[in-house]
């Protein structure tokens, strides 16, 4: 299907881009890579009237370190989030993450910005985002905001970004010493997106694990850590049979998604395997 009408704008800056928003309210969309909004455009379940193009905003693209903390612009492709050396050694779920999302052509133009701020379930960024305890920066009329990824993302497409908001980029903190990092996901044949995904960073200490962070998507209405999983792994050994047991009721009491490609049955069972596989190769390269 073809768009309807829209008048077309091409910001210089991020304060270019808010004053647009702030003029044109509910009839403006921001548009970064596209990968998510221009489908739904041609399908016209959005029909903005003006589209404000941030992806040419070059702040927005930059990736850096800020004492132990890196910071990745909202702008940055997941191909420029893959590639950096910074992202591998300073936030590597992250990189891991942006590695095994939809193929070369998504990689290259898709942002993360707008993968977080559309927050579809089966997106491999939400759970990575969670453990790595990153912090969402946001910019709106009334001034910057820091927002934990705990409370950023909220239900089916919704997260804390208010209205006239634009994500400038998130601020991911060092990991801690003996601290490995995993994301594993069980993709759909055709889109790739997550069916269940699983983000684990496990801290190690004499082949025992003295703390964990684990987190899923693709199986609820939006990506959450698993408390259940992480207080059953404090302290457990790392060989396959214990992990198998501290998994075991990976998202127990969770309301799981069942549509055509799986259902919640399967979406549990997927979601043990894969908090195994995930610990495992967070372990290792711990």
């Amino acid at each position: 299907m073809i768009p309807s009408s829209f008048d077309y704008h091409r910001p210089g800056s991020i304060s270019e881009a808010l004053d647009l928003l702030q003029k044109h309210g509910e009839d403006a969309s921001l548009l970064a890579g596209g990968h998510s909004l221009l489908p739904a455009m041609k399908l016209r379940l959005s029909t903005p009237a003006h589209l404000v193009d941030i992806g040419r905003i070059d702040e927005l693209r930059q990736i850096r370190q800020d004492g132990g903390d890196v910071i990745i612009g909202a702008g940055a492709t997941h191909h420029d989030i893959e590639s950096s050396d910074l992202v591998a050694s300073g936030a590597p779920l992250l990189a891991q993450s942006a590695a095994v999302i939809g193929d070369v052509q998504v990689r290259n133009a898709g942002t993360i910005g707008g993968s977080i701020a559309h927050a579809d379930p089966a997106a491999d960024y939400p759970a990575a985002v969670l453990v790595s305890d990153a912090t969402v920066e946001v910019l709106g009329q009334g001034g910057a905001r820091s927002i934990a990824a705990a409370d950023f993302f909220r239900d089916l497409f919704d997260t804390a970004l208010e209205a006239g908001e634009i994500i400038t980029g998130l601020r991911v903190p060092g990991a801690a010493s003996g601290t490995g990092t995993a994301y594993l996901k069980f993709p759909h044949p055709a889109s790739r997106f997550a069916v269940c995904g699983c983000a684990a960073a496990v801290t190690v200490s004499a082949g025992a694990c003295t703390s964990a962070r684990v987190a899923f998507n693709g199986i609820a209405s939006a990506a959450f850590r698993d408390a259940g999983v992480e207080n059953a792994l404090a302290g457990a050994s790392l060989d396959e049979d214990s992990v198998r047991t501290a998994v075991a009721g990976a998202a127990d009491g969770k309301q799981l998604l069942e549509d055509t490609f799986a259902g919640q049955d399967f979406r549990r069972q997927l979601a043990r395997v894969y908090a195994r596989r995930a610990v495992m190769a967070a372990a290792a390269n711990a």
